[in-house]
């Protein structure tokens, strides 16, 4: 309530504009209808437990690369937003989960992307929030150029579950969030940590989706 009161007053001291291209718009929290037409959406909403908001085309990676390294935090709800439209029902109990940074990519940047998605998704969806349940033990180089098995092969044993969130993910539904699947190799390391830590179903929520094998 307290962000909507001050929202004309930000507004104000700075109009609100398209992130990607700088013309003038309604409100803070989108593109303009330019920018907004350029994005692809997925044919079906969700498929092989995977829903993606968007397909990765070059709008999109220039919205995450602004997102993740360009400090354009605020696209975070944004992103979250058209996730949420394109989720199934999630019946029942389920936890919210990003995938983690490395402490020093972490330290580095200052923020986890996917964490950021996750808050939103969590508080549109009305659902939990555990923002530190998995853990990379390790960092690891760029996936860019590698193949899948290469890929698989970097990851392997580079994300673990948080040991004191265990208990918590026990038979626990899943929505497992991040800002762009790729090659499908770190999600795919997140959920089987979160399954050997005894998580059930896992479903993965990403912003965008790579088609083909593209380094995002």
């Amino acid at each position: 309530m307290l962000k909507q009161a001050f929202a004309p007053l930000v507004d104000l001291i700075y109009p609100p504009r398209c992130p990607l291209c700088g013309e003038a718009i309604a409100a803070q929290k989108g593109l303009c209808s330019t920018c907004w037409s350029t994005l692809e959406i997925p044919g079906t909403a969700a498929e092989d437990g995977i829903t993606a908001a968007t397909l990765y085309n070059d709008t999109a990676r220039q919205l995450v690369l602004r997102f993740k390294h360009g400090r354009k935090i605020a696209l975070a709800e944004m992103m979250a937003r058209q996730i949420a439209a394109r989720l199934p029902d999630l019946d029942g109990d389920w936890l919210v989960v990003p995938v983690p940074l490395h402490r020093t990519r972490l330290w580095q940047r200052g923020y986890n992307q996917s964490a950021l998605i996750a808050r939103e998704l969590a508080g549109l969806r009305g659902k939990v929030l555990l923002v530190d349940a998995l853990v990379r033990t390790r960092r690891t180089p760029s996936l860019g150029g590698l193949g899948r098995a290469e890929r698989a092969k970097v990851l392997a044993g580079a994300i673990a579950a948080n040991p004191a969130r265990c208990e918590r993910l026990k038979g626990a539904q899943v929505l497992l969030v991040d800002d762009v699947l790729t090659s499908g190799a770190t999600t795919n390391a997140c959920k089987a940590a979160l399954r050997a830590a005894g998580a059930g179903q896992v479903h993965v929520a990403c912003f965008s989706r790579v088609l083909e094998d593209k380094e995002a």
